[in-house]
């Protein structure tokens, strides 16, 4: 060999190299736990093994100094700016130094932890537990596997159907009640009983929601589509998708719209179906005891991907009763990864769900479904209208469109602002997390029950068709404290569900029924606390703030602009929810099918389209949209589709970080178990040396998972020999490779191995992916960062240009195209000049 192996005991080393581990750790580091996550070669340099073989890279240390091993590549440091530097005193200065230390932290907005962050892997391990598996497949169990997949897509539409209409009808319920006794209170002049019962329902059920979420599941806070938006661009946070944050979702939602927020239970709804999909992929709980066996062939992140993805569009479907906006909803902001073959699973779901919603309301229009048991089952079902338009109606949605495009930059830009003081707050803990919701719960109470007192009474309609005034739990005419035959048109908006406001903005042949002032209220309070409502520690969803708020001001510039749109006010409201969906979320295909959906009429299309496409267009201006600004302030490494410009002027070899360790095609245990126990990285190359071969060979790379299943089988080699491999595939089949699932798995401290057993082999060669995706080192980041996104990989292997050297020069990951991480490599890199100058040309 290559490398001689030491006699030292393995215990003394791992002692001396876990000392050298903190110390580097206490110095550099620090507490952070963003970092590389544990997916490959983390930045930091790790202990030094005997017997393993450790082919460092270039990097500098604080002061400057260059420190460097077998031949690596020095371009970071001799790409120099011979440009104009301005007031810069030297005419050649380095454009990139790279420096070896870098700390990034994440900011969890509610409170959920995700650390640490992993990444998901798509890559097929073709090693020859793979092959073996493969040739072995009979055509019977392909045909069980193709039934299975669609068995668990018809399961999760069904059950993400199911889960929709209770929610919609407890919500329905609980907040009729609470409104009807208000109500009732209010009839016999007790105003300030009233208030303090509205109130104080509001507070319980608010208090409730924040309380499950801060101590079973912080991680079901939020909407959870920018959770679910990165799990499917390969981050593996395992909590976000759980049990319990599926209870958490599903029960802390029902409380927190029943509570009477300005949030919706859209947003919950698609990590609902989600964490549906997650649940019946990996065969259930293995904490709970809920699994089943047959499952097994989807016990691995491709195929849990597509089933997740078809739970997101379920989701969708199930919250607006939108079948093919679902669909629309899952290629355009949830999925990164798109194939024919899951487009007709997703579309199969949502199909589903459509049958199973209108089953169950069709059960509930006789009745039998509680006293407020139709409303919220019917959301925006409007009576379709023949929708003309002329020149000038256009001239009034485009100025619609740049409204919403304005108002929904400024709404990004605030909610970022209000996000991070949270944040501080919710770090705090749990009580301060209840605290939180408890006051933002109480000025929403303020604001609904105190704000309609400065409207005036109006008389009610003498052509309405509908009872006014309402006493009752919807309808457009409130009473609240007018006398009989009138009513108060702001109450008619803020003493109702949010769907229901909705409803009576998107009403038709209203024109009168909203005075100007009432509209200006409505708009500024929603507005606001919609901002200051999303961040609490409930599950909540920001499409319904977004479409009152939109729809407000749409309705207030059909009236203003009445003297030149014929348009009714109504459908100016159905365009301003549109204007401010576009310009707050970016989405457009998706949003326009949806509306599309909910109202019924095709007339329409070319109109949404249009206010759509200018809303999107103004806000892209000012900043990313919602979910993409939450996804990076969550810390959550989501890489986009295309490369930053500044990756050009990088190439792989500058990023990758060292030293890396590397593993003998036939290793010792203890050096295994030493390298697993002291590093968090989840891929080893491995490399065959003499007299295994004549040179240094790269055989592949070797999961940590892979790893701990071998070491538990314990099929060690008292001799440094090759095997054929055979004990291994008669051992193991690829199922016991499987990944568990959403949990921890088999870890290294879960192994016990004798003395004897650590100065033994092992032979890696059966469990070793052989054909892993390299690049070589000299491949631009840009191009390196495509190519790892579109294959969905974990690990990237970067391999040198020139001969004579280490077969490997490191492993690129997730982490490694971070733009903090990058950042911190070379502080002297300005992607704003680099941004200006590629597009300059």
């Amino acid at each position: 060999m290559g490398n001689e192996y030491g006699k030292s005991k393995a215990m003394e080393e791992a002692k001396q190299s876990k000392e050298r581990l903190e110390e580097r750790r206490r110095g550099a580091l620090g507490p952070s736990c963003g970092g590389g996550g544990m997916d490959g070669q983390s930045q930091h340099r790790p202990p030094e093994r005997e017997g393993s073989h450790n082919y460092d890279i270039e990097s500098t240390d604080g002061s400057g100094g260059l420190w460097r091993r077998n031949g690596s590549s020095s371009e970071a440091l001799l790409r120099y700016n011979d440009g104009g530097g301005g007031d810069r005193g030297s005419a050649a200065e380095p454009l990139l130094r790279k420096r070896t230390m870098n700390t990034t932290s994440q900011i969890a907005i509610v409170g959920a932890n995700v650390c640490p962050i992993e990444s998901l892997d798509y890559e097929v391990v073709e090693n020859d537990l793979f092959k073996q598996d493969w040739r072995s497949r009979k055509k019977k169990q392909i045909f069980q596997y193709i039934v299975l997949k669609w068995t668990l897509v018809l399961l999760i539409g069904l059950l993400t159907g199911l889960v929709g209409f209770f929610n919609n009808l407890a919500v329905e319920n609980i907040a009729g009640f609470k409104l009807l006794l208000t109500g009732n209170l209010m009839l016999k002049e007790r105003y300030l009983t009233a208030f303090f019962a509205y109130g104080g329902c509001n507070l319980v059920l608010a208090a409730a929601a924040a309380a499950i979420c801060a101590y079973i599941a912080p991680a079901a806070a939020g909407s959870g589509i920018p959770e679910v938006k990165a799990y499917l661009n390969g981050v593996d946070a395992y909590s976000i998708l759980a049990p319990s944050t599926l209870f958490v979702k599903i029960f802390g939602s029902i409380l927190g719209v029943s509570a009477g927020f300005v949030l919706g239970k859209e947003g919950p709804m698609v990590h609902t179906g989600a964490c549906i999909a997650n649940l019946l992929g990996q065969g259930g709980s293995r904490k709970y005891r809920l699994t089943c066996n047959w499952l097994r062939y989807f016990k691995n992140d491709r195929d849990r991907r597509d089933l997740i993805t078809c739970g997101s569009a379920a989701g969708v479907a199930a919250a607006f009763r939108a079948p093919v906006g679902g669909v629309l909803f899952a290629l355009e902001e949830a999925a990164s990864w798109w194939r024919s073959a899951l487009l007709w699973r997703a579309f199969f779901t949502t199909a589903v769900v459509a049958v199973v919603l209108r089953s169950l309301i069709e059960f509930c229009r006789s009745g039998k479904c509680g006293l407020f048991g139709q409303g919220g089952l019917i959301m925006f079902d409007l009576s379709s209208t023949v929708a003309t338009y002329s020149t000038p109606d256009l001239i009034a949605i485009i100025i619609l469109g740049i409204i919403g495009g304005i108002f929904g930059g400024l709404f990004n830009f605030l909610l970022d602002k209000v996000l991070r003081v949270y944040s501080i707050i919710n770090e705090r803990g749990a009580p301060f997390k209840i605290l939180l919701t408890i006051t933002i719960s109480i000025i929403t109470s303020m604001c609904s029950y105190g704000l309609p007192w400065l409207a005036a009474c109006t008389p009610c309609p003498v052509d309405a068709v509908e009872q006014c005034p309402t006493i009752g739990r919807s309808g457009n005419f409130k009473n609240f404290q007018c006398p009989p035959g009138h009513y108060n048109d702001l109450a008619s908006l803020f003493f109702n569900t949010n769907d229901d406001a909705i409803r009576n903005l998107f009403s038709n042949g209203t024109e009168s029924e909203f005075h100007m002032s009432t509209l200006f209220i409505f708009f500024t309070a929603v507005y606001c606390l919609g901002i200051l409502t999303y961040g609490v520690a409930v599950p909540s969803g920001l499409f319904i703030p977004v479409i009152l708020a939109g729809a407000t001001y749409g309705r207030i510039v059909g009236t203003l602009l009445g003297s030149i749109s014929d348009l009714d006010p109504g459908l100016f409201a159905l365009l301003g929810a549109a204007s401010f969906l576009g310009g707050t979320m970016r989405m457009t295909v998706s949003v326009c099918v949806i509306l599309l959906e909910l109202t019924n009429d095709l007339a329409m299309l070319p109109l949404v389209m249009l206010v759509l496409l200018i809303s999107k267009t103004i806000a892209d201006n000012f900043n990313k949209g919602v979910y993409d600004q939450i996804v990076v302030m969550k810390g959550l490494p989501y890489m986009e589709a295309h490369a930053e410009p500044y990756m050009r002027h990088l190439v792989a070899g500058d990023v990758v970080s060292g030293p890396l360790i590397t593993f003998s095609g036939v290793e010792k245990v203890g050096n295994i178990v030493h390298a697993l126990r002291f590093t968090g990285h989840n891929g080893f190359p491995v490399v065959d040396e003499p007299p295994l071969t004549e040179a240094p060979e790269l055989v592949g790379l070797v999961t940590r998972s892979h790893l701990l299943v071998l070491l538990n089988g314990k099929m060690f080699m008292k001799d440094q020999l090759k095997t054929s491999g055979s004990f291994v595939l008669q051992r193991f089949g690829a199922f016991d490779f499987a990944k568990p699932g959403s949990g921890k798995g088999l870890k290294i401290q879960d192994l016990d191995f004798t003395d004897e057993e650590m100065e033994m082999y092992v032979d890696l060669h059966p469990v070793t992916n052989t054909s892993p995706y390299t690049v070589v080192e000299t491949m631009s980041l840009a191009k390196a960062a495509i190519l790892f996104r579109a294959l969905g990989l974990r690990h990237l292997l970067v391999v040198p240009k020139t001969p004579d050297r280490p077969p490997i020069v490191g492993i690129l990951t997730r982490h490694d195209f971070v733009e903090e991480h990058i950042h911190g490599l070379f502080p002297n890199l300005n992607p704003h000049k680099f941004h200006s100058t590629s597009m300059g040309g």
